[in-house]
């Protein structure tokens, strides 16, 4: 943020921070708004002899880090600090799952052990349970990460992380932060959190305890469905090794125009969850009350299992549900094919509303509540529209796959 050593001490809110965090007047041409710096390598002193080439901390070659990585980097551990950046940290990749394999392959060794929530994003499901075991020797427990006791009873001498994810892709199944962080760090483990579908708008994980937050940037925080990136947010002492292992020498590093895409969509994260929130508990509620809906799963709704500590540890529900209508595959995805204003695509923290049909058989559905099992799930990404015209959408929909209420 501008002003220097002279500028005002007080701490801005999280919607200043979104706007003017990592921004400042570009010295070369005066412009008020940070430029793509599309170049691959930069100047080096007149004798660069002392200089190790996998240097992070010198601008040298943009996989070690280039200036449009920087700035975002510089928002998020803002962000997730609400300005209290202290030593933390952030480092942008290349995409979400290049965030969390980030973590993984820095943190874990042959012989490691995992504790991880059941329900994840399928990139980790696979990481932990084929990839990681068959190439590394590490090996994972999933447990329902929503009951400590079953995160408790899972670690073992060589747990060295434990991984969750809340609110959970595609259940939106609630993890209490502070009481995993307790467990992990008595079992001198990490702990990392997965916290896309939440944001730093909605919940702080590193202020409750995680040691390491990571981001898809592809979703809410550039959330114009036009670029992808990733990001881990923890102290620096974590975060550099990161640096140096996962980006340095993996080749995970953001593209500058899409770390300057993700910078610029950030700018509005707070008002836009403001209305995702907004929107996705009208269409939670009007989806609860049909009877042509077989069920809706929604932090917001009271009968949602962890409604109350969502409301005690976030500060809004946000902008993701999953539902099925009363019927076979072939009915969910032809209520899908009748939306005219919902689009069918994957990805979710777009401006527009996105859907997406997963049958009953999926991969990782022995972790997902019966509900989910007998009917398949449509995950929903309530989008920015006006919410009066996503409810007439569904119930049109609706209408035309089943028939009136």
């Amino acid at each position: 943020m501008r002003g220097g050593e002279n500028a005002a001490v007080e701490r801005p809110h999280l919607q200043t921070l979104s706007v003017h965090a990592g921004n400042d007047v570009d010295p070369g041409t005066g412009a008020i708004r940070r430029p793509v710096v599309m170049a691959n390598s930069y100047a080096l002193p007149d004798d660069p002899s002392a200089l190790s080439w996998s240097d992070f901390g010198t601008p040298l070659y943009t996989r070690n880090g280039g200036a449009n990585q920087g700035w975002p980097e510089e928002k998020l551990a803002l962000l997730e600090t609400a300005g209290e950046r202290g030593n933390v940290d952030a480092v942008a990749l290349a995409s979400g799952v290049a965030a969390l394999h980030a973590v993984f392959f820095t943190f874990l060794r042959s012989g490691d052990h995992v504790v991880s929530s059941d329900v994840t994003y399928v990139a980790v499901y696979r990481l932990l349970t084929e990839l990681l075991p068959e190439k590394y020797g590490i090996t994972a427990t999933l447990v329902d990460s929503s009951d400590p006791e079953a995160v408790q009873a899972a670690i073992r001498p060589e747990t060295r992380l434990v991984h969750v994810e809340t609110p959970a892709n595609p259940t939106t199944r609630i993890t209490d932060v502070e009481a995993v962080a307790r467990i992990a760090h008595e079992a001198g483990a990490l702990l990392s959190v997965d916290a896309t579908f939440a944001t730093p708008v909605l919940q702080r994980p590193l202020a409750l305890g995680a040691d390491l937050v990571v981001h898809s940037l592809t979703k809410y925080l550039n959330g114009h469905g036009d670029a992808m990136g990733g990001a881990v947010i923890g102290d620096r002492a974590l975060t550099d090794r990161i640096r140096a292992d996962a980006m340095v020498n993996v080749g995970g590093a953001i593209s500058p125009f899409n770390a300057w895409l993700i910078m610029r969509g950030a700018v509005t994260l707070p008002l836009r969850m403001r209305q995702h929130c907004e929107s996705a508990q009208a269409v939670a509620e009007f989806l609860h009350a049909d009877p042509r809906v077989a069920y809706v799963a929604y932090p917001g709704l009271p009968d949602h299992p962890q409604h109350a500590l969502a409301a005690r540890t976030m500060t809004g529900f946000g902008g993701m549900l999953a539902f099925a209508v009363r019927g076979d595959a072939d009915t969910q995805n032809r209520f899908v094919a009748n939306l005219r204003v919902i689009t069918s695509a994957v990805s979710l923290g777009h401006d527009e509303s996105l859907i997406v049909h997963v049958s009953g058989d999926d991969e990782r559905a022995g972790a997902y509540p019966e509900e989910f099992r007998r009917w398949g799930h449509l995950r929903f990404s309530v989008g920015l529209e006006d919410p009066r015209d996503l409810v007439a959408d569904l119930d049109r929909a609706l209408t035309e796959t089943l028939g009136p209420r």
